[in-house]
């Protein structure tokens, strides 16, 4: 898939550079030529030798030790380079290209390359946060640098939230993608829903549904890779993000409508993927609900009808349904083509085998507006939006 693509890696002084390593593993199983820049400090954390011995070139540390070659090390590897990938990215190695300071190998070869420059950053939340740092990175994408934006969770300093670097495997997709990328979708502002929405009952119980987000996943990273810029709003589910995909969580209806609200007006398509809750409780108990009684009743009224309140004010903006049917698969997603005012609806039967709520596969029927309908065979979440997002390239344009 990389094959003939010399990608130069930097690896600063981090605890993430551990992660590192399995980054040049990736890339090589890919067949990529990969020759790694170390900073001094980040062979405190792992050794030179192992990320030669994965790369299979030499590893370079210092500026001033005896080229491998007849060559200025900084200049031919700048030159050689496709893509300049730094991972982990410190505030520090940021910083100094943020500023013009050329004062080591990996910044030397950084300033000197006309490759693009994609940046991993990974550091304590505080760090990330801070203002000069983030001013830093803005300059940096003014001047066309990439990022790959880090993950949130327990750092290796014991503090909670974001900072750790992206997943290899999330890096490494970047990276494809920059070799792959058609780009047709650049310019076009893809919402996308996914997942369930959850109404409460009480502090400590409320009512959803077995909607695990995969589709609207699956739909968010298919249009970032085709270039679009993707919101994706998303109710609860354990699904890491795609990388540079702009992600809304949202709990109930009411706050996925308001989100959708906020990104339509100037968005190309809307995809509601999601499985929103139709009906809330009418009143929320303020206490836990005690089992007093045998049998209690509850009270609802309707939630907005998300797709629906678009379809109808819709002005240039593509509007993308789902039916989720259990009987009468056609018949009711035409009802809905109509009733939404949708431009094409993806139906399945959540009651076949392998094609319903949290499968890694789906049977889907797809209805457009002017009556055209297609069935297709069992596919992965992944192709079925593959799917999606050529029919929709192609009403784009």
């Amino acid at each position: 898939m990389l094959k003939g693509k010399n990608i130069v890696m930097g690896v600063t002084g981090g605890i993430a550079a551990y992660k590192a390593v399995d980054v040049v593993s990736r890339l090589k199983k890919l067949n990529a030529n990969v020759d790694v820049i170390m900073t001094k400090s980040a062979t405190e954390f792992v050794t030179p030798l192992t990320f030669q011995s994965l790369s299979q070139n030499p590893v370079i540390v210092n500026m001033f030790d005896e080229p491998k070659y007849w060559e200025i090390a900084h200049i031919s590897l700048a030159k050689k380079a496709d893509v300049f990938l730094v991972a982990p990215a410190t505030a520090n190695i940021i910083g100094k290209v943020a500023n013009g300071i050329a004062d080591d190998m990996l910044s030397t070869s950084i300033m000197a390359t006309k490759a693009k420059v994609v940046f991993a950053p990974a550091m304590n939340t505080n760090m990330y946060n801070n203002v000069i740092f983030r001013e830093n990175v803005d300059k940096l994408k003014k001047y066309g640098y990439e990022f790959i934006k880090p993950g949130s969770g327990r750092l290796a300093c014991g503090d909670f939230g974001e900072g750790k670097m992206a997943e290899p495997s999330d890096i490494v997709e970047y990276i494809v993608k920059l070799f792959t990328n058609n780009n047709e979708l650049i310019g076009k502002k893809i919402v996308i829903t996914a997942g369930p929405t959850i109404e409460p009952l009480d502090p400590v119980r409320y009512l959803t549904n077995y909607s695990s987000g995969k589709m609207g996943y699956a739909l968010a990273k298919e249009a970032q890779r085709r270039g679009a810029d993707v919101v994706l709003i998303s109710g609860p589910v354990n699904i890491d993000p795609p990388s540079g995909v702009h992600i809304i969580p949202v709990k109930t209806t009411q706050e996925m409508f308001n989100a959708v609200g906020k990104h339509f007006d100037d968005c190309n398509v809307l995809i509601k993927a999601a499985a929103p809750l139709d009906y809330r409780p009418i009143s929320v108990s303020e206490h836990k609900i005690k089992k007093e009684k045998d049998e209690i009743e509850i009270k609802f009224i309707k939630n907005p009808d998300i797709v629906e309140h678009f379809g109808k004010i819709k002005k240039k903006q593509i509007v993308v349904g789902f039916a989720a049917e259990t009987e009468n698969l056609i018949e009711n997603a035409r009802k809905k083509i109509e009733k939404k005012n949708l431009d094409f609806i993806v139906a399945n039967n959540v009651l076949t085998a392998d094609a319903g709520f949290r499968s890694d596969t789906n049977i889907v029927t797809i209805i457009d507006k002017n009556g055209s309908v297609v069935n297709y065979p069992l596919l992965t979440k992944e192709d079925v939006a593959k799917v999606i997002i050529d029919k929709i390239f192609a009403m784009i344009n």
